[in-house]
């Protein structure tokens, strides 16, 4: 079974939205100082390398994390390619392929550096979003570290994720993944009231694995 971990390593180099916090990771106990264990502990954004943001975030009536639907977060995923201009929306005349899964996951390659951040990085239009809730798109997900622009306050992206009930994953890293068909597996931790939680994202090819999966609680 080959798979593509779709991750970036997370550290303190890992670049994050500008303001936000970036990740750090405390020992308390290390076995160079003589403990008889390691043991630490980290402070960072939950907006951290390869996560899914919760409609609270950026809705005042959404969800926690912990409460989001896990079935949009594994299963049959589709990998594209999208080439727009830098800092440029991406428009349903953009997609030049027919979609043929319920997830969606867009290579840019528009932030080629997790560790060094870009400001012209590209993001989704409305449109896109409300044109794949009617290809019955059930998760997008996307190479940059926002399905909106930098300097948006609006979200006008997000909140079309929000109407549509559509989850998403920001911050992945696609350049090693061909188009085409995967299966996903890209658990939230339930982070009780999270606005979002970091992910470690797979794709997996071969053979479908949850054909008929769907969980249940």
């Amino acid at each position: 079974m080959k798979y593509f971990e779709i991750s970036p390593i997370i550290s303190n180099r890992l670049a994050v939205f500008p303001g936000d916090k970036k990740f750090s990771r405390s020992i308390s106990y290390d076995f160079k100082t003589g403990s008889h264990l390691e043991l630490s502990s980290i402070e960072t954004t939950l907006h951290l390398g390869a996560h899914a943001d919760s409609s609270s975030h950026y809705h005042a009536d959404g969800e926690g994390v912990d409460r989001r639907d896990l079935n949009a977060f594994f299963g049959q995923a589709q990998v594209i390619e999208v080439q727009v201009a830098c800092g440029a929306r991406i428009y349903p005349q953009d997609i030049k392929t027919v979609i043929s899964a319920q997830r969606v996951l867009l290579r840019t390659n528009s932030f080629p550096n997790p560790e060094f951040w870009n400001s012209d990085f590209n993001s989704l239009s409305p449109e896109l979003v409300d044109f794949l809730a009617g290809q019955n798109v059930i998760m997008i997900g996307i190479d940059t570290p926002s399905v909106d622009p930098e300097t948006s306050k609006e979200l006008e992206s997000h909140q079309a994720l929000y109407r549509n009930k559509i989850s998403v994953l920001e911050g992945i890293v696609l350049d090693k993944v061909p188009e085409g068909q995967y299966q996903l597996v890209a658990l939230p931790l339930a982070i009780e009231g999270g606005d979002a939680s970091p992910v470690r994202a797979i794709l997996i090819e071969g053979p479908q694995l949850f054909p008929k999966a769907k969980l249940t609680c």
